[in-house]
């Protein structure tokens, strides 16, 4: 299998659906706008473009699986399997706001081959092959150099349905508050992913995640020489519901402080 070819036909085929999202971006309207449970949001463009988008990788790599967030075929998993978030960021989009992203991985087994990652209101894409290095828009990419949380920037997400862990992400919050550059919260999983992999956070955690939200930047956040793992260190980062996403120099102490305040919940 050619993993270069086939990551590279899965960047043109997110640049067309990303057109198609951008041009309903400038018509939509909040009476669009379904709710499939608490503050999880969603409308035709996230079922449309995911309709589009499987079709699309159905050709790429026929007799392939699929997990996708909008259920278009509910799940069905092959040795290759697609893990797909049509639109990462609905609220912001549903909003008006950046940023929003199309989110792809494809699995071997339970092994992460590639990963897109398509930022729609920059205009950026993000990818990475298995050993073939990551990129972003023809230009390879890598993680920043910063050895220490105090001199980094990071990301994380906001808990938005599942509060029960709501005090020891508060007590990392705090943590991060007062000893690094500073916390961001971009509203796209998938867009913090792809930030770390190209140097502009150091680190990115969040816990209530879905495979979809993960799997396409967490393959981008490795191959730039980033390392990636669940909240003990382990490798249950894509179905886990938790994410540490980091450079090599701040890695083990972004572990060691999030393991720290988990460990008691």
């Amino acid at each position: 299998m050619d993993h270069q070819r086939i990551c590279l036909n899965v960047t043109k085929l997110t640049g067309k659906v990303a057109g198609f999202i951008q041009h309903e971006a400038g018509r939509f309207k909040t009476g669009d706008i379904e709710k499939k449970g608490h503050n999880d949001l969603v409308s035709y463009v996230d079922k449309e473009a995911e309709m589009q988008l499987v079709v699309g990788l159905r050709e790429i790599l026929p007799g392939s699986g699929f997990i996708t967030e909008e259920k278009t075929l509910g799940e069905k998993r092959e040795k290759y399997t697609w893990i797909i978030d049509p639109l990462d960021g609905t609220t912001n989009f549903i909003h008006g706001l950046p940023c929003y992203c199309i989110s792809i991985a494809l699995l071997e087994d339970d092994k992460l081959l590639l990963g897109v990652v398509h930022e729609l209101t920059r205009n950026e894409c993000f990818y990475a092959w298995r050993n073939g290095g990551a990129f972003l828009n023809n230009q390879k990419i890598s993680v920043s150099k910063v050895n220490h949380l105090s001199d980094s920037l990071l990301a994380t997400g906001f808990p938005y349905h599942n509060y029960d862990r709501m005090k020891p992400y508060m007590q990392v919050f705090d943590h991060c508050m007062r000893h690094t550059h500073g916390l961001r919260r971009l509203g796209s999983a998938a867009a913090d992913l792809a930030y770390v992999a190209c140097g502009r956070f150091e680190s990115f955690y969040e816990n209530g995640l879905n495979a979809w939200d993960v799997a396409g930047g967490a393959i981008i956040v490795m191959e730039a020489g980033g390392i990636v793992t669940d909240f003990e260190g382990g490798d249950d980062y894509i179905f886990g519901a938790e994410i540490i996403a980091s450079n090599a120099g701040v890695a083990n102490e972004m572990l060691e402080l999030v393991k720290s305040k988990f460990k008691d919940e």
